[in-house]
């Protein structure tokens, strides 16, 4: 089965209105971001950047939904009629945007910011984890979110050579008599081998080789150049991307721990357990882990003390996207997007645990280690390990 369990849509259940509304970060700095594609082949990569950046009067918010192609992408995944669905998600979610300045002036910094690059679930794309990801640019992080190229995204692209023209890669179900655990396993290797990619052109930016940004040359990937740290380098991801980040520290010994969110860890194959070389923090919700899975993260843990696992109460697995921030009775139907826990808290907590972490393991001087405790399960909403499950993934 798909890890996104999706109730069927009742009668009477179009009622209420949509609301979206993005928390804005919390830290020093204001956000910017930026979509940055490279290459004109599916080898290329493409991730939207999120940045420290310098305020701006009346600067563009970038829509949530980057374009009316991806509802369609959206329905496709949730066994929904494209016809109907594509254009109702439209009218609900399309006007929505991101609070934070697009392709806003970036804002140097000598010492370098330290880099999360972050792998979405399955039948997400770049922009679902807007909140997470503008809340780490604003504590200083730059954080490249990827949209992967494995028919693992509802919906994706990359432009050709050819002027104006468009490759779109569609979400892809396991196909008919094919094991699902072969079909996932070669999805994770190649999402983890972008994660990878991803930070082999942040090195190249750093060296100071001029990468085209194919789909807005405008916004100038030089300007990273010396403000980026690359000893400081992260993974993160939800979902599908959390067992991807645990993946990239098996591939490249320059990640230096990567943070999990409700990682659904099937895909990986037994063999590679003992070859994970790094810390790992694994965030999880109270509804969504299996035995087996949490299994996988006890083996983890038990071979590395700064391997952590802790579970938000009331929270569900798509507590931990921005879907989570939609109020109204379609969305929630459609995307079971609601725990009972405030989905602002849900977002401190998951943010705040993330930033203690990373501030360990990427020897940060900041002022993070003041929410050290919820590494450990303490504080309200959280418990150390992981939940009693009775999922039914």
């Amino acid at each position: 089965p798909d890890p996104v369990p999706l109730p069927r849509l009742g009668r009477g259940s179009m009622g209420g209105t949509q609301s979206l509304a993005l928390p804005l970060g919390k830290g020093p700095h204001h956000v910017g971001c930026a979509d940055v594609m490279v290459g004109h082949t599916r080898q290329g990569l493409f991730f939207r950047l999120f940045y420290p950046c310098v305020p701006r009067a009346g600067a563009e918010r970038p829509l949530w939904i980057p374009r009316y192609e991806y509802c369609g992408g959206l329905a496709d995944f949730a066994h929904r009629s494209r016809r109907w669905c594509a254009p109702l998600l439209s009218i609900a979610v399309g006007s929505c945007r991101v609070p934070v300045s697009w392709k806003g002036p970036f804002k140097p910094c000598s010492s370098g910011y330290p880099l999360i690059i972050f792998s979405h679930g399955l039948g997400a794309f770049r922009t679902l984890y807007s909140s997470i990801c503008s809340e780490l640019a604003s504590r200083g992080f730059a954080v490249a979110v990827l949209e992967h190229r494995d028919h693992s995204a509802s919906l994706t692209y990359f432009c050709t050579a050819e002027a104006g023209r468009e490759e779109w890669i569609p979400y892809q179900r396991v196909p008919q008599g094919q094991k699902e655990f072969y079909f996932r396993n070669k999805q994770v290797h190649q999402r983890a081998e972008e994660c990878v990619r991803v930070l082999r052109l942040f090195e190249d930016i750093s060296s100071g080789k001029s990468v085209p940004n194919v789909l807005h040359p405008d916004f100038d990937l030089s300007v990273l150049k010396d403000s980026v740290d690359l000893t400081k380098v992260a993974v993160m991801g939800h979902s599908f991307g959390g067992v991807t980040a645990v993946l990239a520290l098996v591939k490249e010994p320059a990640f230096r721990c990567a943070v999990a969110l409700d990682a659904w860890m099937f895909p990986l194959e037994n063999a590679l357990y003992p070859e994970v070389p790094k810390p790992v923090l694994f965030i999880n919700t109270e509804k969504f882990q299996t035995p087996e899975s949490i299994a996988k993260m006890k083996r983890l843990s038990s071979r590395n003390s700064q391997t952590k696992i802790i579970t938000v109460l009331g929270s569900v697995h798509q507590s931990q996207t921005d879907f989570t921030f939609l109020t109204g009775k379609l969305i929630s139907r459609i995307f079971g997007a609601r725990g009972t826990l405030n989905p602002y808290k849900g977002l401190d907590i998951t943010s705040r645990a993330t930033l203690a972490f990373l501030q360990r393991h990427l020897d940060l001087e900041e002022e993070f280690d003041q929410w050290d405790n919820l590494l450990e399960g303490i504080g309200d909403s959280v418990v150390p390990e992981a939940p009693f499950c009775r999922s039914n993934l």
